[in-house]
């Protein structure tokens, strides 16, 4: 029963590093791009995912387990912000999705505390897909305004000697 806890919670450790790699380098792209509003959502959401990793490998190590330590998936290199945020929209949907499985599964094999765990995710991740989908509907609504926006404000700050992030 534990081994089976332990196997769904590495297959958490393993997405959820993969978010934090897919998170960072589009925060990497968009603030090369000067685009500081959607660069600090998706560092925020990384470090977040992060905290997560640590989380899942605690229960992982109360269960005497070996955290596995290898991402789900390579980082896919997208450029383009509309496909970014569709990207991360997916990714938190599947980790909804699949977080609600291996709860109930969890629950099946009277594991209660990584249950509760994935479910506890399940919220953040909810919230994660919330804000991406917000973002979409910016950048649907406004354009490529939204972004030049982003941009001017970052210039803005720079002339004014202000700090970016």
């Amino acid at each position: 029963m534990k081994q089976k806890s332990i196997d769904l919670l590495n297959k958490a450790v393993a997405d959820e590093l993969s978010a934090v790699h897919q998170y960072m380098y589009f925060h990497f792209h968009c603030d090369d791009q000067g685009y500081d509003l959607l660069a600090n959502l998706f560092k925020r959401t990384a470090i977040e995912e992060m905290l997560h990793i640590e989380q899942l490998a605690e229960r992982i190590l109360f269960l005497k387990g070996d955290v596995e330590m290898k991402a789900s998936e390579e980082v896919k290199k997208i450029h383009d912000v509309k496909k970014m945020l569709e990207m991360a929209v997916s990714m938190e949907e599947s980790s909804v999705r699949d977080y609600n499985l291996w709860a109930n599964e969890c629950s099946a094999n009277a594991d209660s505390v990584s249950k509760k765990l994935f479910e506890t995710l399940v919220a953040d991740e909810e919230r994660h897909g919330d804000q991406y989908e917000n973002e979409m509907e910016n950048l649907r609504k406004f354009g490529d305004n939204y972004l030049a926006l982003q941009s001017i404000e970052r210039s803005k700050n720079i002339a004014a000697g202000r700090p970016t992030e």
